[in-house]
């Protein structure tokens, strides 16, 4: 829970728009720049961005564990930082870029967790797999204490933590790091 308050502290949003002191009623038109492709989405002001990943584009990678985000599983990356998209909203996010975790099959990371067994019943994967992508970025040589620090908040009920480490050991060593 530590690190998913600390994952807020360092992006509480996606990007709050400027207060204009004006309320949004209805549904608006929002353009997402989802894992590269452009996207249109209608949206309540109070659809959160987890919702319109899973419902509007079937992008189903980050997952509704915790409204509040504490758990990790829907985390994505906005503009680059890692986000929860259970507790951000899809208005916040107008022309921004969003990676998912289906945007990432692609890179080392989801290889490192085939290689290291790293998941079992998989449900925690995709946020884990983003939440490693932001923490590697910045810190391309991480130690194993930074890596442990890092994914705190990152919840995994099967106890596959130690592969997990593994995983991001080996990526912080080798040449796979992106």
């Amino acid at each position: 829970m530590a690190a998913a308050s600390a994952l807020h502290q360092q992006a509480p949003t996606a990007g709050a728009q400027e207060q204009s002191g004006e309320v949004i009623r209805g549904k608006s038109v929002v353009t997402l720049d989802v894992n590269g492709v452009k996207r249109k989405v209608s949206v309540e002001p109070r659809t959160t961005l987890l919702e319109t990943l899973r419902y509007q584009l079937d992008l189903t990678g980050a997952k509704p564990v915790s409204g509040d985000g504490s758990s990790g599983a829907s985390t994505v990356l906005v503009d680059g930082k890692p986000v929860m998209a259970s507790t951000t909203l899809t208005i916040t996010c107008h022309n921004k870029s969003i990676t998912t975790a289906e945007g990432l099959s692609d890179d080392p990371i989801p290889a490192a967790f085939v290689r290291h067994d790293a998941q079992q019943c998989g449900f925690c994967t995709p946020g884990f797999v983003v939440a490693i992508k932001a923490f590697l970025q910045k810190h391309p040589n991480a130690t194993e204490d930074e890596i442990r620090k890092s994914l705190n908040g990152n919840i995994c009920r099967c106890g596959t933590y130690a592969n997990i480490i593994d995983a991001v050991v080996d990526l912080a060593k080798g040449g796979a790091n992106g």
